[in-house]
């Protein structure tokens, strides 16, 4: 196994654990902005993606390129998604107006 290997592998695996033990602390009134910001990221991953497919002059590339453009926008619907469900979690019920006893007579 080469060093460069070695080394993108160890960052790669430390990243995931740091990831991990950072999310998980994160109280649930937090989750919403955390995804707001994570859908502003995913946004630019999209607007990445399209000016590497602009780029693409091969078959394999334009392949590549729109299988990107194609996660990047799934990735982004997917985030403004969950945001919203997780915004109705925290919306009141609306109450159902109490009825009116009629005095007959």
């Amino acid at each position: 196994m080469s060093p460069e290997l070695l080394s993108a592998l160890t960052v790669f695996v430390l990243a995931i654990l740091v990831g991990f033990a950072v999310i998980s602390k994160v109280p649930a009134t937090l989750h919403t902005p955390l995804m707001s910001g994570a859908n502003s990221i995913h946004g630019i991953v999209l607007v990445g993606s399209m000016f590497i497919a602009i780029e693409a002059n091969d078959l394999p590339s334009q392949l590549l390129s729109l299988v990107a453009v194609a996660f990047a926008t799934m990735n982004v619907v997917g985030g403004y998604v969950v945001t919203d469900r997780m915004l109705q979690m925290f919306r009141k019920k609306p109450v159902a107006p109490k009825a009116t006893e009629q005095a007959e007579g």
